[in-house]
């Protein structure tokens, strides 16, 4: 039997003592935590005891100990009956502070309990499989009506739905990518008029800018982002990067050919994965960029069959919780076709976040 590495035991022990002395005059049992925590989904008490289990506890998977410190983060958890999640959105400044404590605490465990090699992280390591029952929910944004093609309108015998969408090209690749990757969840898209609430509870991956994409403007701004889109008369064909540097707004701007703007052969992408606002038991990823150069570039950063190890490799090595992450990133375009980042080049990314980006 294999050795259990001290800090998997270490964190059987603190997840033992969250249920059991978090709160002393609280008798919490396994089976209330395992229903708070299941949060609509079933999970046994079984499960929870494995968890905790002095002599050979097994790894919680990412979201279960994201799930443990939204619970423990408040005693507004306790003081439902039965106890049950409290909403993230009504957290005080205090709670949400525990609530941040408490998440890197446990995910730091689970990361020393891992300890995977560098070829193990690569092999392991897939930012689009989601290892859980998903939904997952791609959003698009809808073009104007002036850019819409007659083919897109429903009077129109040869009507096509799609031909309304916006940045399609990014759509169809990462569609199609995640369904491979989780081949038993049920995977949609919508545009951003179309999405319901429901929608937005589960795996949300976000396409293109703020532009056409009110939600993307309003999740963006709620997952506290530590970059911003705005509009700048320097750009009027979309909206331009801005991150506050030492106290100072640091803007990024596209490149083109010549003064007379005929060719772009530079944009700025942006790739974000963090937890989704609206249930942070599932993940919030956003494929961004000025134009759609850019937006197809954060795309295929991890879709590249050429290139998307060694940039999920990238990824594990900057990041302490790859879950939690945004890179700003230039995106090459070379006679009119958008070049794969490589994050490996020095020149590619130009801002990161948490580690060795701007505080």
């Amino acid at each position: 039997m294999q050795p259990v590495p001290p800090p998997l035991l270490e964190l059987a022990k603190r997840l033992r003592l969250l249920r059991l002395q978090q709160w002393p005059d609280v008798k919490l049992t396994q089976l209330e935590l395992a229903q708070a925590l299941g949060d609509g989904t079933p999970l046994a008490p079984a499960t929870v005891s494995s968890w905790e289990s002095p002599t050979s506890p097994k790894l919680p998977q990412r979201h279960r100990l994201v799930a443990y410190a939204k619970f423990f983060a408040t005693r507004r958890s306790v003081e439902q009956d039965p106890p049950a999640m409290v909403s993230l959105t009504s957290f005080s400044d205090e709670e949400r502070k525990a609530y941040r404590k408490l998440e890197a605490e446990l995910l730091g465990l689970r990361e020393s309990a891992r300890k995977p090699t560098l070829s193990e992280q690569v092999s392991v390591r897939r930012s689009w499989h989601f290892g859980d029952a998903g939904p997952a929910t791609l959003v698009c944004p809808r073009l104007p009506e002036a850019e819409i093609s007659p083919l897109a309108r429903q009077s129109n015998a040869n009507y096509t739905e799609l031909l309304s969408y916006a940045d399609l090209d990014a759509m169809v690749e990462l569609h199609g990518h995640i369904r491979a990757e989780n081949p038993a969840m049920d995977v949609f898209f919508k545009s951003a008029p179309d999405v319901k609430p429901d929608d937005l509870s589960g795996h949300v991956i976000l396409i293109g800018g703020i532009g056409w994409n009110e939600i993307t403007q309003r999740l963006s701004a709620m997952a506290r982002l530590p970059v911003r889109q705005v509009s700048d008369p320097a750009v009027d064909s979309g909206e331009i990067f801005v991150t506050e540097i030492d106290g100072e707004d640091r803007k990024f701007l596209p490149r083109w050919q010549d003064d007379s703007r005929g060719s772009l052969i530079e944009d700025v992408g942006l790739l974000a994965r963090v937890p989704n606002p609206l249930n942070s038991n599932r993940t919030l990823t956003i494929c961004n960029g000025i134009h759609s150069r850019g937006v197809y570039g954060a795309v295929r950063t991890l879709t590249d069959a050429r290139l998307r190890d060694s940039n999920e490799q990238y990824i594990a090595d900057n990041f302490g919780y790859p879950e939690n992450f945004v890179i700003l990133m230039s995106v090459q375009v070379i006679e009119e076709r958008t070049m794969t980042p490589d994050f490996n080049n020095p020149d590619v990314v130009l801002c990161k976040w948490p580690e060795g980006g701007p505080r």
